[in-house]
């Protein structure tokens, strides 16, 4: 059964039960009230005509009946009573509104109390049906009980007067039922706007797919209402705050959680806010914010979502290291293409021994480097990107020189390969484009790797331009670069420093007195740790 339905026919219900039980309720006080009005109402009659002094003096008569029952007949069309019966001690009436039962037998067999000096109400079958009678005792002048008056609505005519009230009480009751229902359809009808028109059951599938897809998320998502107070937060989010902290931040003002949170500004404002720079836990985080509406386009909330920097970084670093092996790849092929050029020429030309000179060479030379790389950097990604360098400084004709006491076989394996490659790859590239800028000869880049005592270092040195010293405070800033030209600058140095801290280790830099730059790193083998 669908919800609209369901909520229809529960409220309804609930409305139809409480509104008939109110209804018989009220009818059982009202009667009860009727009933106990008019007893004592009748007997208050029956008290002021057993005071008469003209009803006492006519039981000493020879025909006290002629005497009462004008006068009594009289009072009860007065008082709307439905009868009026006197009697003397032995229940003989002397008064009835029916003349021929005028000294006959009073009827309903409770006189007895009455003629112990009581005054009682009660109900009672008389001879003119079920009745409601005040009773009371007449004294004569001497306090003796001389007859009883009895007093009486017919109870016909008392619920009567009740089903007249009872009647009205259902029409009302009809008419709140159907002003109920008509609100139980308009509150199921809102409630079902309310939810989009989705099912209980499709509200709750939809609710477990969306913690899964924001906890496969790689950002961190908070969401917060218009008060500020956070609704949604994913477990990125809540690692990204405070890794130590796994406790649940839904329920707390945003406020409490991100001081320098700006989703209240959007709430404020209505305005998106995209790619914006915020720290979080001493981490740069880029943020991005959309204001929530609802139905009126009001703004209802805010919602946020970020993602460490350093994972942008690591995704740049990536890119670079693709694009630095396919320069490599470009660079030994285009720089093989000369050489074959060169001997097929020398051959054309009969020049044997210089054919024959120039392979010696170029086969010495990357012989004797690839010999020095797997003997004492055996690493394959690490050889591969000197290699990759050393093809790239020749097609550039700059001498790449990879000292000869360089040795980087002791590497712990807490230490990312991915990081020094970074590392080694990144400075390399600055040191070639810092010496192409140079205006001197010969342009020279040294590299120096050792794995000696308790530190792994990495020194590039160059003969470039050096570094200016206005620019060295922002030296390792994303973004900044001394170079003009081109678009995708200021990277290099940033993900170079960025992978250092992330090893735990320390960048330096120091200039030249003949001129250029000595980048120094070093990263403790203890420390070492992956991304």
């Amino acid at each position: 059964m669908r919800l609209q339905t369901r909520l229809i026919l529960l409220i309804g219900t609930l409305l139809f039960v409480i509104i008939i039980a109110l209804t018989f309720s009220f009818e059982r006080m009202l009667v009860n009230t009727l009933q106990k009005n008019v007893g004592a109402s009748a007997l208050k009659i029956a008290k002021t005509v057993a005071l008469m002094d003209v009803i006492k003096d006519a039981f000493d008569e020879e025909n006290p009946a002629a005497i009462i029952q004008p006068i009594v007949e009289k009072v009860r069309l007065e008082t709307d009573a439905e009868f009026i019966v006197i009697g003397n001690r032995e229940g003989i009436r002397y008064a009835h509104p029916l003349p021929d039962r005028i000294g006959k037998e009073m009827v309903g067999g409770d006189n007895g109390p009455v003629l112990n000096g009581e005054s009682i109400i009660s109900e009672a079958v008389g001879s003119m049906g079920p009745s409601l009678r005040g009773k009371t005792p007449i004294y004569d002048d001497h306090n003796q009980i001389i007859g009883i008056v009895s007093v009486g609505i017919l109870l016909k005519d008392i619920h009567e007067s009740a089903a007249t009230y009872r009647n009205a009480m259902i029409f009302f009751a009809a008419i709140a039922l159907t002003i109920g229902c008509g609100g139980a359809i308009a509150i199921s009808n809102g409630v079902k706007r309310s939810i989009h028109g989705l099912e209980p059951k499709e509200i709750g599938l939809l609710y477990q797919e969306k913690r899964a897809i924001l906890e496969t998320i790689h950002e961190g998502i908070i969401a917060i209402n218009a008060e500020g107070i956070i609704t949604l937060a994913n477990q990125t989010a809540i690692r990204l705050i405070d890794p130590l902290v796994k406790e649940e931040i839904t329920g707390k003002h945003i406020r409490d959680v991100i001081p320098e949170s700006r989703l209240l500004e959007v709430i404020k404002s209505g305005d998106a806010q995209f790619d914006q720079d915020l720290v979080i836990n001493e981490s740069m985080v880029v943020v991005n914010r959309l204001p929530i509406f609802d139905r009126q386009h009001q703004v209802v909330g805010a919602v946020s979502s970020f993602r460490n920097k350093s994972e942008l970084l690591r995704l740049t670093e990536e890119l670079t290291q693709v694009k630095r092996y396919t320069e490599a790849l470009r660079s030994q092929t285009h720089e093989y293409s000369n050489k074959l050029y060169t001997i097929y020429g020398l051959i054309q030309l009969e020049s044997y021994q210089e054919a024959m000179d120039l392979i010696t060479h170029e086969t010495d030379v990357h012989q004797n480097l690839i010999q020095f790389l797997l003997r004492e950097i055996p690493d394959p990604m690490l050889g591969g990107i000197l290699i990759g360098k050393f093809n790239r400084a020749n097609e550039l004709k700059v001498s790449l020189e990879i000292d000869k006491n360089s040795s980087f076989k002791d590497i712990p394996g807490d230490i990312g390969r991915n990081h020094l490659v970074t590392i080694i790859g990144n400075l390399l590239d600055n040191a070639l484009e810092a010496v192409l800028a140079a205006d001197r000869d010969p342009k020279t880049v040294k590299a120096f790797l050792s794995d000696a005592g308790d530190d792994l270092l990495i020194e590039i040195e160059d003969n470039g331009v050096g570094i200016a010293d206005e620019t060295a405070d922002r030296l390792y800033e994303v973004g900044f670069s001394t170079k003009q030209e081109g678009g995708n600058r200021g990277f290099g140095l940033a993900i170079v420093n960025q992978a250092v801290q992330q090893a735990r280790g320390t960048i330096s830099y120091h200039s030249r007195s003949q001129g250029g730059t000595v980048f120094t790193v070093k990263i403790p083998k203890e420390m070492g740790r992956e991304l």
